[in-house]
């Protein structure tokens, strides 16, 4: 017996295209209609394959923090607190500025202007961000010794002053700010990094 009518389009395309949408336009900004021109497909088609418009973005959302948004994860394996904020702060402009992707961060493009009717939208954000912060400031008491933080260091506070500062470059860089200058931004964040004495 034939297999059923052959898929006509290709979902790792069509998420990407979904991705790229919402990075530029953040959740709200988002009608279905652009979602199904960017994706190629109908709107029945994208909710057969994808489900609705949050489930889409919430798998766009991944899609990102897999690939373009990976920042956090490179910072994480660095082997030094210091290394580690230096390197969160430069993998971010990098990725807030890219040469082929929107610029700005989807997430927090996503996250300035959010309905009160996609409150579900908002919190799944907010629990990402506080996730990261999370994830941030566990590392950083991870260190050792000299790797580490000076002592009265709040790995809590630095974490979120991180996540917060790269939030603020992806503003900036969405609203048309060179690469340059915020990797000046990063580097002048770094000049306050604590630091054990000598």
């Amino acid at each position: 017996m034939p297999g059923g009518r052959p898929r006509s389009y290709d979902p790792e395309a069509a998420l990407n295209a979904a991705m790229l949408t919402f990075w530029t336009q953040g959740y709200e900004g988002t009608a279905m209609s652009d979602l199904t021109t960017a994706m190629g497909m109908s709107a029945p088609s994208v909710y057969a394959a994808f489900g609705d418009k949050e489930t889409l973005f919430r798998k766009a959302v991944e899609r990102y923090m897999a690939g373009p948004g990976d920042y956090l994860r490179v910072a994480l394996d660095q082997r030094t607190a210091e290394a580690l904020a230096r390197t969160f702060l430069h993998s971010a402009v990098e990725a807030v500025t890219g040469d082929d992707t929107p610029h700005g961060c989807l997430i927090v493009q996503s996250a300035l202007a959010v309905n009160p009717r996609a409150a579900s939208v908002q919190e799944y954000l907010t629990g990402l961000r506080e996730d990261g912060v999370q994830i941030l400031a566990d590392r950083l008491r991870s260190f050792p010794g000299a790797d580490g933080l000076p002592p009265g260091s709040d790995p809590s506070s630095l974490a979120r002053l991180l996540v917060t500062v790269v939030q603020g470059l992806a503003v900036q860089a969405a609203s048309g700010t060179e690469r340059d200058a915020l990797r000046t931004v990063a580097d002048q964040m770094m000049l306050c990094w604590p630091r054990k004495a000598e």
